[in-house]
């Protein structure tokens, strides 16, 4: 078999609209999955005994649940508990945002406890109320311990989003699988499709890189 370039430059847009459709999805479970995170890191943290088990409860399930398993769990069990059709975009999104929201809540959670307390103690001597003590002195040293990890996960994240062409899907594996089904030109389509992710994921990978060593210069 032959690489036939032809198939590509007949089909790109196909797979551009797949492309996009990933990119769209990568985006809304980021937002979700930081809704979540945010909640899940503030039970973590919290000092009532109760909220911190629901934290680490939350946590503990979703990040040792695969991916696949928790997407057809949702596809195919969760409408059947709640009575209600669910499309596969929809319930693909909400499986992938739960398990983001487990492990960016841990992103969350350990960036804020980088933040020296001396930091917080030293503001509250200072007479800060509670919005400008996180505003001003938390939260920015914490988002540059969080950067790095965030732009770590983001990556995993548009690899897993592959994982949503098997409940059919369209992002950009459901494209190269349906387009080689009716071509039978399977290895133009998988090989594009694998071009793209490192062109899109090599950099991002660099750039977490960066951060990191950037971050631990500042350290010492």
């Amino acid at each position: 078999m032959f690489f036939d370039w032809t198939v590509l430059s007949r089909y790109w847009p196909d797979l551009l609209l797949g492309l996009l459709n990933t990119f769209w999805i990568v985006l809304i479970v980021l937002g979700l999955g930081a809704v979540i995170g945010l909640l899940i890191a503030s039970l973590n943290l919290s000092e009532k005994r109760w909220a911190a088990i629901v934290g680490r409860a939350y946590v503990n399930c979703f990040r040792n649940i695969p991916e696949m398993v928790l997407i057809f769990w949702v596809y195919f069990c969760l409408p059947q508990l709640i009575n209600v059709n669910l499309s596969a975009l929809l319930t693909g999104v909400l499986a992938l945002a739960l398990a983001a929201g487990a492990n960016l809540g841990e992103i969350f959670r350990a960036g804020i406890q980088a933040v020296p307390k001396g930091q917080r103690e030293g503001a509250m001597a200072l007479g800060l109320s509670a919005i400008p003590l996180w505003g001003c002195v938390v939260l920015p040293q914490a988002l540059r311990q969080m950067l790095a990890p965030i732009v770590n996960y983001t990556t995993e994240l548009l690899k897993q989003s592959t994982l949503l062409s098997v409940i059919g899907v369209m992002e950009v594996a459901h494209s190269a699988f349906t387009l080689g089904g009716q071509t039978f030109r399977y290895l133009e389509f998988f090989t594009a499709i694998g071009v793209f992710f490192f062109l899109i994921i090599f950099p991002f990978s660099v750039f977490a890189r960066h951060l990191m060593h950037s971050r631990g210069r500042l350290a010492r």
